[in-house]
């Protein structure tokens, strides 16, 4: 059984000023073998961007872009004519299969915003570029971890979690979003051969015990018991396949 703690401070740290992140995952100038993310998920970045930023139109490829928005508004761009402004608690799949553009920008020109980006690699290669995105609002998380991100009918098994209302992924793999008050207890079971990655957004948990920006890689365990502290947490839990035996 496997349970690793990720404080904040360990993580990488990139600044350019217009922009800071942390990168929990090999990404860019950031490279170790030993960290390059788990099951299919390949990258979790928090990222901050100053008033008015935005980072340029750039291409990928088989990719699930998965983003959620943590604080300001984000505001969305493709090369496919596809746009859109997102608030807190929203989550945005970008499919850039056979390959596509995109741009995230701060939508205001006064407050910063932050974005947590993911990238879970789909189960095939070549989708049609697509985007798909919702907004949950806060009562729909309070004190539970709700399903906001599911497998694409195709794209799971009997057991994969679902939700009408969810956001979807062309992959076995789930994210669920929480607002937890004081002291408060949410549990998740794994799947057999799935484990998870646990995110602070805001605030801290006592078990495990992380503060905001934290993380903890679960693999190995049948489940997970979060448990917030005296001021409440917002938190994400990322499901993905990590053994196929």
């Amino acid at each position: 059984m496997t349970i690793v703690l990720r404080p904040r401070a360990s993580l990488f740290h990139a600044d350019g000023g217009w922009f800071s992140a942390n990168w929990h995952f090999s990404f860019d100038q950031y490279w170790d073998e030993a960290n390059m993310g788990i099951g299919d998920l390949r990258v979790f970045n928090d990222d901050r961007l100053v008033p008015g930023a935005a980072w340029p139109m750039h291409p990928h490829r088989d990719i699930e872009g998965i983003t959620y928005v943590a604080e300001g508004t984000f505001e969305h761009a493709d090369s496919r004519g596809n746009g859109g402004i997102l608030h807190p608690g929203a989550v945005q799949r970008a499919t850039l299969g056979s390959g596509m553009q995109h741009s995230e920008r701060n939508g205001s020109k006064t407050e910063p915003m932050r974005f947590i980006q993911m990238w879970i690699m789909p189960s095939r290669r070549g989708l049609e570029p697509s985007i798909e995105q919702r907004e949950f609002p806060a009562d729909a998380r309070r004190n539970a971890l709700k399903p906001v991100l599911v497998p694409a009918p195709g794209f799971g098994s009997g057991d994969s979690p679902q939700a009408s209302d969810a956001v979807t992924v062309h992959q076995d793999a789930a994210v669920y979003a929480g607002l937890l008050d004081a002291n408060k207890k949410v549990g998740h079971d794994f799947r057999a051969g799935f484990g998870g990655y646990v995110f602070v957004v805001h605030g801290s948990l006592v078990r495990p015990e992380l503060d905001e920006g934290g993380a903890a890689k679960i693999v190995n365990e049948r489940g997970v018991e979060l448990e917030s502290g005296p001021t409440g947490a917002e938190v994400l839990l990322v499901e993905t396949r990590t053994s196929h035996g």
